[in-house]
C-alpha cells in the first residue's frame, strides 16, 4: 500500500498511543490500533513474516522482503510504539503511583468509546455472537480479578513473560502490561527498560549488560509470541470475522473492571523504587471511596478519553469492508 510521508508519520503517533497504552496494566496497546483503524492491517503484516519472507531475506532480496512485510508500517508503527515506551514509562509509573483516579478515569472513557466503535463493525447478530461475547467478557473479567504471582528470575520464565505479554498486548481489553503483572514481571522488566536507560545515560557497563540482557530474552520471547499468534488472529478474521470481533468486544467489556477510577487496596507491595504502592485492588462504588473521589475531574476525563477515540475513529482509515 503506497502511503505518504506525512501518513506514515500519523502510523508512529497511533503507534506512539498504543506504547503508551500497553505500559498502564489495564490497558491494551490493541484497542488503540484497533480503534484507530490499523489492527487488522497489523495482524496481516506480522502475519506475512512467514517462510516466503525468509527465503527473500536468504536471497539478499532486501527491497522484496521489504514489500513482502509491509515493512514501511511496521517500522513506522514499532518506532512510535518504541518511542512511547521509553519516553512515557516514567511518567505512566507516575501516574499510576500519585494520580491513579484521573489516569483510570481517562482511560476509562476511550475503552467505554472503543467498545460502542468495535461492536458497530459486528455486521450479523445471531446467537454464536452473543455467545463469543458473553464468554470474551467472562473470561476477560476473570483475568483483572486474579491474584499477582510472584516472578521467578530465570531467562526461561522472562523468554516465557515476553510470549505471553506480547499476545495480550495485541488483543483488545487484555492488557499485556497486566498479564506481566499477574506473572509478577511488570516491575522487572519495566526497571529493566529504566535500567538500561540509566546505564546508557551513566556509562554504566554492569548496568547495561544486565538490563540489556533481561530485555532481549523478553523481546525474542514476545517476537515467537507474535509470530505464532498473529497467524491464529488473521485465520480467526478470515473465517469467523464476526465472531472474532464479538470476542474482542468481550475482552474490552470485561476489562473495565479493572480501568474503573474507583478502588479499595486490598495489599500493597514494595516497588523498584522501595515505594510502597497497591498490588492487589477491588473496584468499589464513589460513596465508598476512602478520600476525594474527584467526581468532576473523573467525568471530565472520561469524556475527554472518550472524545478522543471517536476522533480517531473520524480521522482513521476505516477497516476494509468483509
Amino acid at each position: 500500500m503506497q502511503r505518504s510521508f506525512l501518513q506514515y508519520i500519523i502510523i508512529s503517533l497511533k503507534g506512539m498511543a498504543m506504547g503508551m497504552a500497553d505500559v498502564v496494566p489495564g490497558v491494551s496497546g490493541g484497542t488503540i490500533a484497533f480503534i484507530s483503524g490499523i489492527y487488522e492491517e497489523f495482524i496481516n503484516s506480522l502475519n506475512s513474516i512467514d517462510a516466503t519472507a525468509f527465503k527473500l531475506l536468504f536471497k539478499l532480496d532486501i527491497k522484496g522482503f521489504w514489500k513482502h512485510i509491509n515493512g514501511n508500517f511496521l517500522a513506522s508503527l514499532g518506532i512510535g510504539i518504541a518511542i512511547s515506551i521509553v519516553s512515557l514509562s516514567k511518567l505512566i509509573l507516575y501516574l499510576l503511583e500519585n494520580k491513579p483516579v484521573l489516569l483510570w478515569a481517562f482511560f476509562f472513557g476511550l475503552i467505554i468509546a472503543s467498545i460502542l466503535l468495535i461492536g458497530k463493525q459486528i455486521k450479523e447478530w445471531n446467537l454464536r455472537v452473543v455467545i463469543a461475547m458473553i464468554l470474551g467478557s467472562i473470561l476477560s473479567y476473570y483475568i483483572t480479578i486474579a491474584e499477582p504471582a510472584s516472578s521467578p528470575d530465570s531467562n526461561l520464565f522472562v523468554l516465557f513473560s515476553g510470549s505471553l505479554a506480547i499476545i495480550a498486548m495485541i488483543l483488545p481489553g487484555i492488557s499485556g502490561a497486566f498479564i506481566l503483572l499477574l506473572l509478577g514481571s511488570y516491575t522487572s522488566i519495566l526497571g529493566s527498560i529504566n535500567g538500561l536507560l540509566e546505564g546508557l545515560s551513566t556509562a554504566n557497563t554492569e548496568l547495561i549488560i544486565s538490563s540489556g540482557t533481561k530485555l532481549g530474552i523478553f523481546a525474542v520471547g514476545a517476537v515467537i509470541g507474535l509470530l505464532l499468534f498473529s497467524r491464529v488472529l488473521a485465520w480467526m478474521f478470515k473465517h469467523y470475522h464476526n465472531t472474532t470481533l464479538a470476542v474482542l468486544t468481550g475482552f474490552m467489556i470485561g476489562s473495565l473492571n479493572k480501568v474503573w477510577p474507583w478502588k479499595e487496596t486490598i495489599s500493597t507491595r514494595v516497588n523498584s523504587h522501595g515505594k510502597i504502592v497497591p498490588f492487589i485492588q477491588e473496584s468499589i462504588l464513589p460513596s465508598n471511596f476512602d478520600g476525594d473521589t474527584k467526581m468532576l475531574s473523573v467525568l471530565i476525563l472520561i469524556l475527554i478519553g472518550f472524545g478522543l477515540i471517536y476522533s480517531l475513529e473520524k480521522f482513521s482509515s476505516k477497516p476494509k469492508e468483509k
